[in-house]
């Protein structure tokens, strides 16, 4: 009773400030006086109360819709708020970029527009989604409050209808019977019944439809969230392929400048016969990979000038070769090998030694220490003889790299097994 007191006070107090009438502030508050003792005997179990199933689960389900509706209002004003600041860092990431790109590197132009393209899709964005999504969201909402008012409302008046009921029940049971009062009550019984009835009407008919629009809504919302979103995100994936382009040719910009500065002319030849017998260890030769370019075939070390006696000039590249003996009083003449002759030799399992073990096309001499990096590589130290062999599949050897087994392991074991292949610049032919 103290908190209905409370609370038909405070409606007095709303009455009273719109200038209602002495009669009718004091017609409102029997009504309200009338309600709240309904209430009381109705809790009390002193009075029936009309009960309405159906309708309690219609409106079970109007205060369910309404609290999602609600959340996912919430939800989605905060996703906008989210876009509005993925806005603002991708604008301040960009203008970073713009300012620190300098006019001479390539692209200057491109990046420039691509920053005002970027911050334009960023703006077309948020906008589409508040016209496609939210606007129609707030006004789905909208709908609410006023419905929420009129099943109070109709809570009322039920009680109304209640409380006129009982009063005509009871008037009826009493020992004197005046019609004039039975009249009154009559009357007064039929108002209320005829005020509940069209509010309850028009909520029984309104709910379901409100509650079966919330399916519609949810597909609108989505649709258009999902569509304006992939349009989004393709027309950003194509500005940042084109950032991706640019920047790409920027790195090759860079790395051409660096080698114009870096580039120095050839070494001679006689340079780099004096690098070779200073006794400066090369580096051994990269292997070829799939995904770059073939490494050039290394030059290999220059012979002394002691063994320019015995040893073989190459004069047209692998075509054709000379060899000089140191002449004697009962030497031969000089004797040029024709082309191929060495390529026949090899392709016999032979070589100008004839005691090379079989399949043995020559032999090298290790000139320096070589580290083996990977395992089918074959590790040496200065001084090593190596018996040199052909690949199974020439189309697996390297550039710069032979295959061969250590002489000592043949004389140990007589087999050509512990095989690998090694840096041909550092070695010389024996």
């Amino acid at each position: 009773m103290a908190e209905m007191g409370k609370e038909t006070g405070k409606e007095m107090g709303k009455e009273m400030g719109k200038g209602v009438t002495a009669g009718k502030l004091a017609s409102t508050m029997q009504k309200r006086l009338t309600r709240a003792q309904e209430k009381v005997m109705q809790k009390l179990g002193k009075a029936d109360e009309t009960k309405d199933t159906a309708f309690e689960e219609t409106v079970s389900n109007f205060n369910k819709q309404m609290a999602e509706g609600a959340r996912l209002q919430r939800d989605l004003r905060g996703y906008m708020t989210a876009v509005k600041a993925m806005h603002e860092a991708s604008k301040r990431l960009q203008d970073c970029l713009a300012e620190m790109y300098e006019p001479d590197w390539f692209g200057k132009e491109e990046v420039d527009s691509m920053a005002e393209d970027t911050d334009m899709l960023w703006i077309d964005f948020h906008q589409k989604l508040v016209d496609s999504a939210l606007i129609n969201m707030d006004n789905y909402m909208a709908q609410f409050p006023d419905i929420k008012n009129r099943i109070s409302k109709r809570d009322r008046k039920l009680v109304d209808f209640d409380s006129a009921r009982h009063h005509m029940a009871s008037i009826q049971k009493g020992k004197k019977k005046d019609e004039v009062k039975i009249a009154k009550a009559e009357e007064e019984l039929g108002r209320a019944q005829k005020v509940f009835e069209e509010i309850n009407t028009e909520l029984q008919d309104e709910l379901p439809t409100l509650w079966d629009s919330r399916v519609g809504l949810y597909v609108t919302t989505f649709q258009s969230l999902a569509g304006v979103t992939e349009k989004f995100h393709n027309e950003m994936g194509k500005l940042s392929h084109n950032l991706n382009d640019v920047m790409g040719k920027l790195e090759d910009q860079r790395h051409i400048k660096n080698d114009s500065k870096t580039k120095t002319p050839a070494k001679s030849e006689d340079a780099a016969n004096h690098s070779a017998e200073s006794g400066s260890i090369p580096k051994s030769p990269s292997k070829s990979r799939p995904s770059g370019p073939p490494v050039p075939r290394p030059p290999r070390p220059s012979p002394s000038k002691e063994g320019l006696q015995n040893d073989a000039i190459d004069l047209f590249g692998d075509a054709a070769t000379v060899s000089m003996t140191t002449p004697s009083h009962d030497a031969t003449p000089t004797q040029l090998d024709a082309p191929g002759a060495e390529s026949n030799a090899v392709a016999n399992g032979s070589s100008d030694s004839g005691d090379l073990p079989p399949g043995v096309l020559y032999k090298v001499k290790a000139m320096h220490d070589y580290a083996a990096t990977d395992g089918d590589e074959l590790e040496m130290k200065a001084g090593d003889v190596v018996l040199v062999l052909a690949f199974d599949n020439p189309d697996e050897q390297d550039d710069g790299w032979l295959l061969g087994v250590k002489e000592s392991h043949w004389l140990a074991n007589k087999n050509l097994s512990a095989r690998g292949v090694f840096p041909e610049n550092f070695t010389q032919r024996c």
